[in-house]
């Protein structure tokens, strides 16, 4: 069974919720459910294994295998060409925009995601989709300082690494809106997250 992506253009930034319903209109060929745009053909014309299946619309077919390699492509070529990419299986929309102040930075999942420059709203909405399969979610400036998060039985460990100083603290929180609020800050620049918890050094 083979993984699916689909590209298109959103003239602004949209739920996951909202590409589910415009993939499904989509797959049923209807011809309101997203505009043609130019992108689409350059983005088929330039990943093997993308089909234009419409002046709207391109998707990639990858085994499973080879998803984690082939979809970092995908992500990185649909913004290059003004699309956004939605990823049905893990019911993540990546955006083109707001993006983080970190030029380069990497989300990692447990589950074999890697995204450089996500945006704002995927590293939230990817944050819900930890589980049992999916360990993990890390946003990396390599080189500078990192934060990650892994779910625990009474809620979420959360730790943070400022690397040029070689520095890690680690802490615990009871509920997701505070991991997640907190690698919004770390995306965006701020630090508020650090002084808003109780943290040991490991």
């Amino acid at each position: 069974m083979s993984v699916e992506l689909a590209v298109w253009h959103e003239p602004e930034p949209i739920t996951k919720e909202h590409a589910e319903t415009v993939f499904q209109a989509l797959r049923r060929g209807e011809p309101d459910a997203a505009a043609p745009h130019p992108g689409v053909a350059a983005f088929a014309a330039r990943l093997a294994e993308a089909e234009r299946v419409s002046p709207a619309c391109a998707v990639v077919s990858v085994d499973p295998d080879r998803a984690d390699e082939v979809s970092g492509e995908a992500f990185a070529l649909a913004r290059e060409c003004g699309l956004i990419c939605y990823d049905p299986q893990r019911g993540l929309v990546h955006n083109l925009a707001p993006l983080g102040v970190y030029s380069g930075m990497q989300m990692h999942t447990g589950d074999g995601m890697i995204v450089v420059d996500p945006d704002l709203r995927l590293v939230t909405d990817a944050l819900a989709t930890m589980a049992p399969q999916n360990p993990f979610t890390a946003l990396v400036v390599f080189g500078e300082h990192f934060i990650q998060t892994s779910p625990e039985i009474t809620g979420y460990e959360l730790e943070y690494k400022d690397s040029v100083q070689d520095l890690m603290f680690r802490t615990h929180v009871a509920d997701l809106e505070t991991v997640q609020d907190a690698f919004t800050e770390y995306a965006t620049g701020g630090r508020a997250f650090l002084d808003g918890h109780d943290w040991r050094r490991v």
